[in-house]
């Protein structure tokens, strides 16, 4: 099989040291010389809650001349268009794209190369991407926190799709899910509550999770993507064995105080992470916070549900964005009625 990742970043990076480690060959392809050229001379060196060196094959997007069976597609999903019209060619007839993005990617990538080309992979854990060949894994390394949820968007190869659970079982537990739309929510809703809010605030998930306004806040978030999933008739699927909407979904006082409890606990294992749309203001670069808390509010509309905490998100970031504020705690004044 000829393998690649496309956009070996912060995760990207990760995931092939893992499956370069077990004895797979998979290319890792991204953009940054400097970060390519240190993956070939000196390996890709994973360091935090694990460490290790692991020799591997990178290359930049211009050296692809190659066709491959199956893509890892973990770009930021706004370049989606640009980027799987430039990789079609590299394609063959049958080949997989497995879009590993936030929000709900697997449209916009079968639009360009066909349902039964497309599939999609949730993945629940978090990196930090440091470059130069240094990646960051920042959840706790057990099988069952860096966990996968897979899904067909078309009739896809099965020798293929089989193979790209393989290659994902070399880092962690990888669950197909036959309802993948209610696994993208799932993950959806922690990305909108805790990705926005560590953009609104500069802080990693821990500290969005142990402070109580943030807290709040991240809280309703879940809230309101869970009411918007009603109205769209999608059913959430559990994330790494947690039933998140019957953890979450409070109807009375006290059991919006018995989620608020346990969303720390909950975010435990997580608690370092922080958004990897900070990485991209830094560099000043758009985030992908309309594929995000935007894919929220957008179902909202369209179902008639109210999402006014995911709409001030979104239009906090867009803020930050144009340089009219900057990710800080002070932030969450704006919220102050939501609290």
């Amino acid at each position: 099989m000829k393998v690649g990742i496309y956009g070996a970043g912060a995760m990207g990076t990760i995931l092939g040291a893992y499956i370069s480690k077990a004895g797979h060959n998979i290319d890792l392809i991204n953009r940054n010389v400097e970060h390519v050229e240190a993956l070939n001379s000196e390996g890709a060196k994973i360091i935090g809650k694990i460490n290790f060196t692991q020799k591997v094959t990178a290359l930049l997007p211009t050296q692809i001349n190659d066709h491959y069976d199956i893509i890892l597609l973990m770009t930021k999903q706004k370049f989606n268009k640009e980027i799987v019209e430039s990789l079609a060619p590299y394609l063959k007839t049958n080949s997989l794209v497995c879009t590993m993005q936030n929000g709900l990617p697997e449209k916009s990538v079968a639009e360009i190369v066909g349902k039964d080309r497309t599939c999609g992979c949730t993945m629940s854990w978090g990196a930090t991407f440091h470059g130069k060949g240094v990646s960051e894994l920042t959840s706790e390394p057990t099988r069952d926190t860096l966990t996968f949820s897979i899904g067909k968007y078309g009739n896809n190869d099965e020798v293929l799709f089989s193979y790209i659970i393989e290659l994902l079982n070399t880092m962690g537990n990888v669950k197909i899910e036959e309802n993948f739309i209610g696994a993208r929510w799932s993950k959806l809703l922690i990305n909108s509550a805790f990705s926005g809010l560590s953009v609104v605030t500069d802080a990693n998930f821990g500290q969005i999770a142990k402070n109580k306004k943030s807290r709040m806040l991240a809280l309703k978030i879940i809230k309101e993507c869970i009411e918007v999933a009603k109205a769209a008739n999608i059913k959430i699927e559990p994330l790494q064995g947690k039933d998140v909407v019957k953890l979450i979904d409070y109807n009375t006082r006290f059991k919006r105080w018995i989620s608020f409890t346990i969303l720390p606990i909950a975010m435990k294992k997580h608690k370092l992470i922080k958004s990897s749309m900070l990485r991209d203001l830094s560099q000043g670069r758009k985030t992908e916070i309309d594929a995000i808390n935007g894919v929220v509010c957008e179902y909202g509309d369209n179902f008639k549900t109210e999402t006014p905490i995911n709409d001030l998100i979104v239009e906090i970031v867009h803020k930050i964005e144009n340089k009219e504020l900057i990710p800080s705690w002070d932030n969450l004044q704006i919220f102050e009625k939501y609290y």
